[in-house]
């Protein structure tokens, strides 16, 4: 109930404006956040990567882009949380608007364009947190470093927050940033896992602890690029594979008057293309990478269907932004029985 009222309100404000505004408001309840969350047990508990999760339903990257706001979201029960995308440079990011609301199909259109404070300011910012959970690092490039030196920015994201990460995700299949997506070509993507896979092998020599990659992709590929990043994976160990991104399709809300926005389309219309890009890779996978499910979860349920098609943990966007806390204690609820 509080929070249709909160959603009701916040709603009648511009998008950016009302996710700033709401994240703001959580941080400023301190330990009353805690109130939204529920305690966790042990049947709970996930293994992956090597690590630990408290529990399988996590923060999706994009909702903390600068780590300000860890304490808070890990009162509101995420088992895990992901922050960025982070680039090496501050960047403001497209020009506003720049995020839209389509509020019949329990959806958002978003071309926000990686902005962010910048790499150094995310780093401080998860040392003056409380957390100590699982938390994933999504990193990416600068828009004005050309695509043959991406893996320059990768890297150097790479070494900066590594020790500030659980794992650390690899970022290519935004649609908002100018020809990132082109790095998921068999041929780019190979060159670029191969830049980070090596500085993980020295980041891990000088921590003594090697930090697990994972890759998220987009749910636009066809079943070729899926193969190939499946082969890929494989190639270069990638510990984890998060699917998936938003899409630049417009099929499934092609009569809302928003459609022709340009930018990534999340929620409730990428819930089907999304999950079957995930059961795709689980097929060509055969079990030995793992998978993060994501994309268009809006009920318990939906969280359990990204489960049964073959992942092992799930994360939230969107779907958090329409249902609130109650989204993450249901497909909590979901995934323990």
């Amino acid at each position: 109930m509080w929070y249709s009222l909160a959603r009701s309100a916040l709603f009648r404000l511009d998008p950016e404006v009302a996710h700033d505004l709401a994240l703001k408001s959580l941080a400023a309840l301190g330990p009353g956040a805690s109130l939204f969350g529920t305690g966790t047990s042990r049947a709970e508990t996930r293994h992956m990567m090597g690590l630990e999760f408290a529990n399988p339903v996590g923060v999706a990257a994009g909702l903390d882009k600068n780590g300000e706001y860890l304490d808070a979201l890990a009162a509101l029960g995420f088992g895990f949380l992901e922050i960025g995308t982070v680039t090496p440079r501050p960047q403001p990011g497209n020009p506003r608007p720049r995020m839209f609301r389509l509020v019949e199909h329990q959806a958002i259109i978003n071309r926000l364009g990686f902005n962010n404070d910048g790499v150094e300011r995310l780093v401080a910012n998860v040392a003056r947190s409380r957390y100590r959970g699982v938390l994933g690092i999504n990193i990416g490039k600068n828009f004005d470093t050309p695509i043959e030196r991406a893996a320059d920015d990768y890297v150097a994201c790479l070494e900066a927050v590594y020790a500030s990460a659980s794992y650390v995700t690899v970022n290519v299949s935004s649609p908002n940033t100018a020809n990132l997506r082109d790095l998921q070509s068999p041929a780019l993507l190979g060159e670029l896992l191969s830049a980070i896979m090596a500085k993980r092998e020295a980041l891990a020599s000088r921590h003594g602890s090697r930090k697990p990659i994972a890759l998220k992709i987009a749910p636009d590929l066809d079943e070729a690029g899926i193969e190939a990043v499946a082969r890929l994976a494989l190639e270069h160990r990638i510990e984890a594979l998060i699917a998936t991104n938003t899409t630049i399709s417009r099929e499934m809300v092609a009569a809302s008057p928003l459609a022709a926005e340009a930018g990534g389309l999340s929620g409730r219309p990428l819930f089907r293309r999304s999950t079957d890009v995930l059961a795709k890779l689980a097929a060509a996978l055969g079990g030995r990478v793992p998978l993060i499910g994501v994309g268009g979860i809006l009920s318990g349920a939906d969280a359990r269907a990204k489960i049964d098609a073959g992942a092992t943990l799930v994360q939230m966007y969107t779907g958090f932004i329409y249902r609130g806390p109650s989204l993450v204690a249901e497909a909590r609820r979901a995934l323990s029985s």
